[in-house]
């Protein structure tokens, strides 16, 4: 981390590390049995609040930890590598802090972040309707003006800490068109909040990640986040600059943990009369992991330090966020013919990492989605830079050589 980080994300990592390892991995066999969210999941998502990790991109003068993209970046990639359902809880409420930070105004900073830095509050962020999945403009979900509340309805699916969150930022039409979306907080607890019952998935079992249905909530104006009108900015202001990279970290922490197990087993089996480390074969397949690790490894930590710095980055979050989802698949796959029959079974995490490593392809955007995007940066037919528009308030690091060379 030399290029990029600075003693305090070294540190950082240590310590998130051995939070992982103590407090995580030894649960990890009641969340795969719980599969949805249970008692474990909940316990964990609420001690892995308390570190004061979801407020790593909040100022301090929020009482946020300060570390910026790349320090959240290290805490979702640590958590990943023991266990990505607890890696993708805490990458979907870092997002959650997104809309706040880029839309809040001043009240709703100083009401939520705090309380989000301290562990007192899991935010998410709640868009895909079932009518229209990533088609954020066919959404029909609604908000109506109704004195000086709104009244919303629909349904949202596939939100991310769904069944644990505490605060939903919440994206509904409030007129037709492209500037006919809002968004707005809306708390768990509000009369017409419901949850849908949890649905068994293929991985990331502890992960909420389902339905919120909206049955005439009422909320005060002041709940809406910037302007009416402004729904699609928030929306894809808080996918580009966080669900990509925050994702991109997940995928990161699993190609790790996929590597590492593959390299001890390649390390202790013995076949032939020597171990499987020995035999060109297997050797090669476990470079080619290795590279494949290294290159996400840089295209994502590249992207979230240009992030951090204020400058341009959308098109290195859109190619970090493809290629460490698709890496990591690759690699997954790699390290399952490595292990042949041994990995078929739960007493190796590689078949937990292969199931948990697709979960990832889909959110913010399937790889084709952001190779179209790249497309269009290779044609001049852009359409725009969130980390431009947005440079004031994503930027944490100040101008000059005070951290990494990317600052010179």
């Amino acid at each position: 981390m030399d290029l990029f980080g600075t003693a305090t994300h070294d540190a950082l990592r240590a310590r998130v590390r051995e939070f992982a390892e103590t407090e995580i991995r030894p649960r990890i066999g009641d969340l795969e049995t719980e599969k949805t969210v249970g008692e474990v999941g909940h316990k964990l998502s609420r001690a892995i609040a308390e570190q004061g990790w979801m407020g790593a991109t909040i100022d301090p003068v929020y009482q946020g930890m300060g570390v910026g993209h790349l320090g959240k970046t290290v805490i979702i990639e640590e958590l990943s590598r023991v266990c990505g359902a607890m890696g993708a809880m805490a990458q979907a409420s870092i997002l959650g802090v997104a809309k706040i930070i880029h839309f809040g105004d001043a009240a709703q900073r100083a009401a939520w972040l705090p309380r989000i830095a301290k562990g007192l509050c899991l935010p998410t962020i709640a868009v895909t309707e079932p009518g229209s999945g990533g088609h954020v403009l066919g959404m029909t979900g609604s908000a109506v003006r109704d004195g000086g509340d709104y009244v919303l309805t629909g349904r949202k699916v596939h939100v991310g800490n769904s069944h644990v969150g505490d605060l939903h930022g919440v994206v509904v039409r409030t007129g037709p068109g492209s500037r006919g979306l809002s968004a707005f907080l809306v708390e768990a607890g509000r009369p017409g909040v419901r949850l849908a019952p949890q649905r068994e998935s293929m991985g990331l079992h502890g992960f909420s990640f389902g339905e919120i249905v909206l049955d005439g909530v009422r909320v005060p104006a002041a709940n809406r986040l910037g302007e009416e009108g402004q729904g699609l900015d928030v929306a894809y202001s808080s996918s580009t600059l966080y669900g990509r990279p925050n994702l991109a970290a997940v995928s990161l922490g699993i190609h790790q943990a996929v590597v590492e197990e593959t390299a001890a087993f390649c390390t202790e089996r013995i076949r032939y009369g020597r171990p499987l480390k020995d035999l060109t074969n297997v050797k090669i397949k476990l470079g080619e992991m290795q590279s494949r690790l290294m290159t996400a490894r840089t295209a994502l930590y590249h992207a979230v330090s240009l992030l951090d710095h204020g400058l341009p980055c959308d098109e290195e979050m859109m190619n970090a966020k493809a290629v460490n989802a698709e890496y990591a698949i690759t690699s997954a796959r790699q390290a399952m013919e490595i292990h042949a029959a041994a990995g078929l079974f739960t007493d190796r995490a590689v078949e937990r990492h292969v199931r948990d490593a697709f979960h990832i392809l889909a959110p913010a955007g399937t790889s084709d989605v952001q190779y179209l995007r790249l497309a269009e940066t290779a044609l001049g037919e852009g359409k725009g830079s969130w980390s431009v528009r947005l440079a004031h308030v994503a930027r944490t690091v100040p101008p000059g050589p005070e951290r990494g060379l990317l600052a010179v």
